[in-house]
């Protein structure tokens, strides 16, 4: 009974306040308080999904004791420090009532066995504690095209560890289709067609939190009356026919510090597992659900050709270090390379070096980035940006590098098939003569 107690005030206690499922709470928003009503609620999962089993003796926490890496608790103690605390330590128990005994026993705590974002240590940290691989330009998959920033689509993307979905809009006729800078070089399908088999997987997946990246490639074009052409309002009506709605978390606030953001758990047991960001036109008020990404997230230098790739805030400009400290933030690590035709200057994937880009160490590498960030700023960064994450150093070296930071041990399978990518390992003159072949057909 006193371990059931446990994990219902550990799992279930910040749900005495939360709203119905079937609605979007008040929010916070710089224009006011709104409220909007949300599609019906979507399946949960229950107190038994997450299992857990009684470990005997101390254990200490998963945490690293130089404070760099995320979860940073690292102390053993005969007491737990909350009783939300799922994975280590023991608690002093003594007998009450009618008992004459005197003595305290020990009795171990569960220990937690159910993942969530494929690790059980991440259950009760916060969101914004955790390091998660981006998939950029997710939607971009097609092979031999100069324009592609991934070899698989979405659904294995998501299976092989990815949680953050980044991708570029452009509106073409009324509708709003992945395209990669212009629909006529490549156009990866509708908006909501991409979504649908996103939601398909969210569906499945009870005990995972994604995060999708709206990248508004229209943001600077004006309708007749001078507005801006697409806002955040264009893309409700994609992600209610791709089911999402009753997945997707509403922040109390539309600028969210660190310390705002739930644990996993909490995300989970409320079935809100989807957190939407866009990078501009953002329009709180009617859409509140969809954050501006500014407010609430800064990035390193974009579309990078320097192998040193320094972790500094790039986007948005002006921002105090003292604001970046409580934000989330991206490393952006997406090697390119300049190609000059006709007159016009296009950036293309660097996938000759994506050995080293997406490795472990080394000048260039992610896992150098993610080191330099975490010794920077103090913390690793929320979000890991790459292209060809199936390729690297080895297997899933991009997930490595994650759970490096995250302090825990990856151990997921990933990426079988090798990509093309991942083959290319030093420059030539024929691969890059290949690739201004190809951006020379796609601009006739």
């Amino acid at each position: 009974m006193f371990f059931r107690i446990l994990l219902l005030v550990g799992l279930v206690g910040a749900l005495s306040s939360s709203p119905s499922p079937s609605s979007f709470p008040s929010i916070m928003t710089l224009s006011g308080s709104h409220s909007l009503s949300g599609a019906d609620a979507a399946s949960t999962p229950r107190l038994s999904d997450f299992t857990a089993s009684i470990l005997t003796g101390t254990m200490s926490r998963f945490a690293s004791p130089t404070g760099t890496a995320n979860d940073t608790a690292s102390t053993t103690s005969s007491k737990p420090k909350s009783l939300t605390s799922l994975i280590g330590g023991t608690r002093q128990i003594t007998p009450t009532g009618n008992s004459t005994a005197s003595a305290t026993t020990t009795g171990a705590l569960p220990f937690n066995t159910q993942p969530c974002n494929n690790y059980p240590e991440f259950c009760t940290r916060k969101y914004s504690n955790i390091t998660e691989v981006c998939a950029h330009n997710s939607p971009f998959t097609r092979k031999n095209n100069v324009g592609a920033n991934q070899d698989f689509g979405v659904t294995r993307q998501l299976n092989d560890g990815v949680r953050m979905l980044q991708g570029q809009t452009h509106l073409v006729n009324g509708t709003l289709y992945y395209c990669h800078t212009s629909c006529d070089l490549l156009n990866a399908g509708t908006v909501e067609s991409y979504l649908r088999e996103v939601g398909d997987w969210v569906r499945d997946h009870p005990f995972d939190v994604i995060t999708i990246l709206i990248g508004n490639g229209d943001y600077e074009q004006k309708d007749a009356d001078g507005n801006p052409l697409v806002t955040s309002k264009n893309y409700v009506e994609p992600f209610e026919k791709a089911g999402l709605m009753p997945y997707i978390y509403q922040p109390p606030k539309t600028a969210m510090t660190l310390e705002d953001w739930p644990t996993l758990s909490e995300l989970l047991i409320k079935g809100k597992r989807v957190i939407v960001f866009i990078d501009y036109n953002f329009d709180t008020d009617a859409v509140p659900w969809m954050l501006w990404e500014f407010y609430n997230m800064w990035e390193t230098p974009y579309s990078p050709t320097d192998i040193n790739f320094p972790c500094t805030v790039s986007r948005p400009e002006g921002l105090s270090r003292n604001k970046s400290e409580s934000m989330l933030y991206m490393a952006n690590h997406n090697l390119n390379v300049k190609i000059d035709i006709a007159g016009m200057n296009l950036l293309v994937p660097n996938t000759v070096d994506l050995n080293v880009t997406n490795g472990l160490n080394g000048t260039g590498s992610l896992g150098l980035m993610a080191n330099q960030c975490t010794s920077d700023w103090g913390r690793p960064p929320n979000f890991l940006l790459v292209d060809y994450y199936n390729a690297g150093s080895f297997n899933g070296s991009v997930f490595e590098v994650a759970a490096r930071a995250n302090n825990v041990t990856y151990n997921c399978k990933c990426c079988g098939e090798a990509s093309l990518a991942s083959g290319l390992t030093t420059p030539s003159s024929v691969v890059m003569g290949l690739v201004t072949m190809l951006a020379v057909q796609l601009m006739l």
